[in-house]
């Protein structure tokens, strides 16, 4: 037996990922978006509107980062999330995180969130279907203490992701199998 539920805004999990811009007075500006994914393999599509102060400095610039929040930083990520940077121009320094400049974008990496994807702005899109900001990943950067062997050990990141039918956020850290390889044995 199935039980029907309400419509929601997505699919569990989602991931939670902190958008991070530059304000027109260099000024760092972060903002919760769980709404995002990879378009294609080096292409990030985040379905933000314009009104949020993070679209607007992505134009401005041409750049963000993208981040994975964890469960070490979860407050910070919901408080980014929940205060609006058009209202808080300070909202980051609020927050009480540091950051540092990308590599080869002209945005912020916050130092304390364990990966982070440098991205050139591309387009915004706006259609009946949603709309949203483009974006070229042209870095990708870990923090040392989630590596294992020169790759990233998703268990060390302890990301969170979020659910959209409670609105509660899970962590993320138990491997259960092999992609592209636990399936085989169905295959005849």
């Amino acid at each position: 037996m199935r039980t029907k539920l309400n419509i929601t805004e997505g699919i569990f999990p989602m991931p939670v990922l902190m958008v991070a811009t530059y304000n027109d007075d260099g000024s760092v500006n972060v903002m919760n978006a769980a709404w995002g994914t990879m378009q294609e393999r080096g292409t990030v599509a985040l379905n933000l509107t314009e009104t949020h102060k993070t679209v607007k400095n992505i134009k401005a610039r041409g750049a963000f980062t993208v981040s994975i929040a964890d469960v070490a930083h979860m407050a910070e990520a919901d408080y980014f999330g929940v205060e609006s940077g058009n209202q808080v121009p300070d909202k980051f320094t609020r927050s009480g995180l540091t950051a540092g400049k990308a590599e080869t974008v002209n945005a912020p990496i916050i130092n304390e969130f364990p990966i982070c994807l440098e991205c050139e702005f591309l387009e915004y899109q706006t259609n009946q279907y949603g709309c949203g900001v483009i974006g070229k990943v042209v870095n990708v950067t870990a923090d040392e203490s989630v590596m294992t062997d020169g790759k990233i050990d998703m268990s060390k990141v302890n990301a969170i992701a979020f659910d959209p039918y409670t609105h509660g956020y899970y962590k993320v850290t138990e491997r259960v199998g092999e992609a592209f390889r636990d399936g085989l044995k169905l295959k005849k």
